[in-house]
């Protein structure tokens, strides 16, 4: 919204007592040297640079900008130092709450604003996939114009979910999720610095630890917690922050887990083989834990992607979609609500019927070839589409199954060195039942044989 009397009274008061602020407000960089994570992003000559005037920009310089990247790794304070680096009015906006009505009252604003006093404007507008078509219409006079610089931030895909004429007017900037060093730089300087804790309080290593386990990447959710868990140890009339005083500000209890030690892969390996072993309940046990303790969701859904062909395969032809939907759905949504697609692939993934075949399929076959076993293709099969290839004999006596009854033709397919090898040994399990039954009419028809 434009700001009013009552907002600029209380931006001032925070400029005048930093305390009335909440300290990822305080924290909030002021330069782009001052931003965490998104090196990629803030190199030298790079596009957020040339946004804030280094390196030049003028009229070649963006007229709109789109952040797209999971919530609490500083899609708004790039906004904000965009901002104040080039010297411009900030209007924030928050697609959940605004309308076309809004929007176009802070593009009068700015074009008074430029018109009156030479001032430019950056539009900061949140969670722009949740406008509308038409709302998103809305904005676009302004973009062409360059009435203001447009900075939308969303956590979808916008390739989905903004319309093509206005991305097509955007520079897209990609945000990478931050990383726990990230984060823990972060942490050191709110609790050192002036206008964050002022060393007042001194943060633990396992205090530390629990702050990013909770934090999840999100630089916002770290430090709120900091400053829960600081003004309980004051509180207390303590100088440091120990485990038991932040578990008791954030309200959840340190999860033992190492995300770069032993820890991470043997919780992911009970979680896969409480998969194979078709317990439900483990299995959810140790999805919890990984969640809990900030485990990346991708990682998760990568894991169950393998364990969907490796433990199941085709007992149940469903789960291997099930699997990459979830990993799907997991890239786009981001923590928490995640957890409920992770739930919902490890609920089904758990309870399928159990086959390894596939897995040992392809074992037994790479065996072969890295053995040796790798003969000349049949000439009937080799390409013959060349000028050429009919003198080599290629194609020469091929059988076109589709003109066959049946669909399948006598004919040998492998190499004389493997002719005759059966890899792939169905169960009786689950759909793969009628698979068994399949498999066995048509290699008794590949060899000829005319029953039923």
């Amino acid at each position: 919204m434009e700001p009013d009397l009552f907002t600029a009274a209380a931006e001032d008061r925070q400029a005048k007592d930093p305390s009335a602020s909440p300290l990822a407000v305080r924290m909030r960089p002021r330069t782009l040297d001052e931003v965490v994570g998104q090196q990629h992003l803030l190199r030298p000559g790079s596009p957020l640079r040339r946004l804030v005037g280094e390196g030049g920009g003028g009229p070649a310089g963006a007229a709109s900008v789109m952040l797209w990247g999971p919530p609490g790794i500083g899609k708004t304070t790039l906004a904000y130092v965009v901002s104040q680096a080039t010297d411009k009015r900030f209007v924030e906006l928050s697609a959940i709450t605004a309308g076309v009505k809004e929007v176009r009252a802070v593009i009068d604003g700015a074009r008074r604003s430029s018109g009156a006093y030479g001032k430019d404007t950056v539009l900061f507008l949140d969670e722009i996939h949740r406008f509308s078509k038409a709302q998103q219409d809305s904005l676009l006079p302004a973009v062409e114009n360059r009435w203001v610089t447009l900075i939308a931030a969303t956590t979808e895909n916008p390739y989905f979910s903004v319309i093509s004429p206005l991305l097509s007017r955007s520079l897209l900037l990609t945000l990478e999720p931050l990383t726990d060093d990230d984060i823990r730089g972060l942490l050191h300087r709110a609790v050192t610095e002036e206008r964050g804790l002022n060393g007042e309080v001194e943060l633990p290593e396992d205090a530390e630890a629990h702050i990013l386990r909770i934090a999840g990447g999100d630089a916002r959710r770290a430090l709120t917690a900091l400053e829960a868990g600081a003004g309980a140890a004051l509180a207390k009339g303590e100088t440091a922050i120990s485990l038991a005083t932040m578990e008791e500000a954030v309200d959840r209890a340190a999860v033992k887990y190492d995300r770069d030690g032993d820890q991470h892969y043997d919780v992911a390996s009970a979680l896969i083989k409480s998969i194979r072993g078709s317990d439900v309940d483990a299995a959810l046990h140790y999805l919890a834990r990984m969640i809990e303790a900030g485990e990346d969701p991708r990682f998760i859904a990568r894991r169950l992607m393998i364990s969907a062909s490796e433990d199941i395969g085709i007992a149940d032809p469903t789960a291997l979609p099930t699997a990459v939907a979830a990993a799907q759905a997991v890239a786009m949504i981001g923590f928490p609500e995640a957890a409920l697609t992770l739930s919902h692939a490890t609920i089904a993934l758990a309870l399928a019927p159990k086959s390894n075949s596939a897995t040992k399929a392809i074992g037994a076959a790479l065996e072969d070839v890295r053995g040796g076993l790798a003969g000349s293709v049949p000439a009937h099969l080799r390409d013959s589409h060349y000028k050429g290839a009919g003198k080599l004999g290629h194609g020469k006596g091929y059988q076109y199954p589709h003109d066959l009854p049946g669909g399948i033709a006598a004919q040998q397919y492998a190499p004389d060195e493997i002719h005759g090898k059966h890899y792939y040994e169905p169960t009786r399990y689950g759909a793969e039942a009628r698979y068994a039954d399949v498999v066995e009419r048509v290699r008794a028809r590949l060899r000829g044989e005319t029953g039923e």
